[in-house]
């Protein structure tokens, strides 16, 4: 079993990504208003960064986490570093997810400009979801298996590796959670504030789902209750929750409310399926 407190990373695809050959432009990290939020841009060379927690007590539980971002960025902190954080520090593996985004202008002033254009244009911003959703699916889905792969190694057992994911993320996770093969079948899968999938067909194999949200988020209310019910409809467990207040894009921020707490609800969620007890190989 791999055993370091520090972070390390793994690269997704040997050589360039399949679908998005050609792709060069640098990453960049800016700060987005409000509340001066890190993202990473221009992900190309997609990767998870592992967190492992203290070995002595690890479940063998793990999670693939899929930060948030509108597919034009990842907000890898709030949706990221600080989910795999407390994560660790209830004993479970995580796996921090840099998917594909859609390429967008090096200078900052320009980016935001552009971004502000698009996501105002539905159709354009439709069409350019449409565009990069499998690539960041596959990105997903090759997590999984690699996570899988490698299990052993990081002291997880194989039939408890799951997928949680935030916004542009959570379609990441329940893209997984939709279409998948036998090495990257999510154990469970968590999406968090989801933006809508249309065309909803749940797998015979589907991983049992915990969805959380806020009611004065009108794109993930219209998103996550039909999910809700088509998991329930096809006889697979499900669990939602819908907190009064928290918009979008809540992730680890405070807002002294009852939605800082979803996170335990997770957990809660996880521990009801035996998946905090540390399993027999871990």
């Amino acid at each position: 079993m791999t055993d370091t407190a520090q972070p390390f990373s793994i690269p997704l695809w040997p050589g360039e990504p399949p679908g998005s050959e050609g792709w060069h432009l640098p990453e960049r990290v800016s700060y987005n208003p409000p509340g001066n939020v890190r993202v990473l841009r221009n992900v190309t060379r997609p990767s998870i960064t592992v967190y492992l927690p203290d070995p002595a007590h690890a479940t063998g539980t793990g999670v693939v986490v899929c930060p948030g971002g509108a597919f034009h960025f990842l907000a890898d902190e709030h949706e990221g570093t600080q989910v795999a954080q407390w994560l660790n520090s209830h004993d479970v593996a995580v796996f921090v997810l840099r998917y594909r985004v859609i390429q967008t202008a090096l200078d900052e002033t320009t980016f935001r400009a552009e971004f502000s254009q698009r996501m105002s244009g539905q159709a354009s911003i439709s069409e350019r979801f449409a565009q990069i959703r499998p690539l960041a699916v596959a990105d997903g889905q090759q997590a999984m298996r690699i996570v899988r792969e490698r299990a052993a190694e990081f002291g997880l057992a194989a039939d408890r590796i799951g997928i949680l994911g935030f916004s542009a993320g959570a379609v990441v996770t329940l893209g997984v959670a939709l279409e998948h093969d036998a090495a990257s079948r999510p154990s469970f899968a968590a999406p968090i504030y989801p933006a809508p999938w249309e065309d909803l067909s749940v797998p015979a194999d589907a991983a049992p789902l915990f969805l959380a949200l806020a009611s004065d988020d009108a794109m993930a209310v219209g998103a996550s209750l039909p999910i809700y019910s088509a998991w329930r409809d096809a006889g697979q467990p499900v669990e939602l929750h819908v907190f009064a207040q928290g918009g979008h894009g809540f992730g680890m921020n405070k807002q002294d409310l009852p939605v800082d707490h979803w996170i335990e609800l997770f957990a809660s969620w996880l521990r009801g399926q035996g998946l905090l007890r540390r399993s027999a190989g871990a």
